[in-house]
């Protein structure tokens, strides 16, 4: 096909071409072994690729030396060609192999597709499919399950048969848990003496001190110490028994005559 060119641009071309250079690939973009005003390259230089780009209403042909994003190179002995990918691919070796998928598709032995088999998990960072980790039903990485295996404990994504040493089994949400163990505060001062339960009045007193329980313990941790204790190391003096001056004048009177009767009975005996 011959080119037609504006006798302007014929005149410009003639007047810079150097002696034995083709008028042809002097106007033709870099790569073209052959091009069009119109269109742009027609063929191209051995080794580069012929891609076929829309402009508008019109194909533009370019010479590159790789293929752009979706397309694949095709070899020919007299002509090398970018072909598209197949329409759920981003990125492709052939007319058969994906490397990339677009987005909501993922990967998976060379093809795209929109969801994972079972046993697979849909990665949409990578847009492929990846195994989960052994007992995991659900996942998001390759190392980190969102969903164990009904009879496993989950633990920083990972599946557990039995938690690890420091962790303790929450059953109800099948989950591996951090053990909690008692924390105690500081014994208070001993208290006043005081007197036993049992008894009115006694010489060797009891006194006791407390401390406070902190941090309670979950189900698996150390428990809580004793938080009160006692000791028998301090005296109480007897409660003294009243006397006349202590008491008011009715209980004197009452107490008198408890005493006359009393020294009454012992003088009829």
């Amino acid at each position: 096909r011959k080119m037609r060119m504006p006798l302007l641009i014929w005149i410009l071309h003639f007047v810079n071409l150097p002696l034995g250079s083709s008028p042809v690939s002097r106007l033709c973009p870099s790569g073209c072994a052959s091009c069009s005003a119109l269109n742009g390259c027609l063929s191209c230089k051995p080794r580069l690729f012929f891609h076929l780009e829309l402009d508008g209403m019109r194909q533009w042909g370019t010479c590159l030396s790789s293929c752009p994003r979706g397309h694949y190179g095709v070899r020919s002995p007299h002509f090398n060609t970018c072909t598209r990918c197949n329409k759920d691919c981003a990125f492709c070796f052939n007319e058969n192999f994906c490397t990339r998928c677009h987005k909501g598709h993922f990967l998976l032995q060379g093809k795209c597709d929109n969801r994972c088999p079972d046993g697979l998990m849909a990665n949409t960072a990578l847009r492929e499919c990846t195994e989960c980790p052994l007992g995991c039903e659900l996942c998001v990485r390759r190392n980190m399950c969102v969903k164990c295996r009904a009879d496993l404990y989950s633990l920083h994504g990972q599946c557990h048969p039995v938690c690890p040493r420091g962790f303790e089994p929450d059953v109800q949400h099948m989950q591996c848990i951090l053990q909690v163990h008692c924390k105690v505060g500081e014994w208070s001062e001993w208290g006043p003496c005081c007197q036993k339960r049992s008894m009115r009045a006694c010489r060797k007193g009891e006194e006791t001190r407390t401390r406070q329980v902190l941090q309670s313990p979950s189900v698996s941790g150390d428990p809580c110490p004793h938080v009160s204790e006692f000791r028998r190391s301090c005296v109480l003096e007897s409660v003294p028994q009243p006397t006349h001056e202590s008491l008011p004048v009715m209980q004197v009177d009452t107490l008198e005559r408890k005493n006359n009767l009393i020294q009454r009975k012992k003088f009829r005996n």
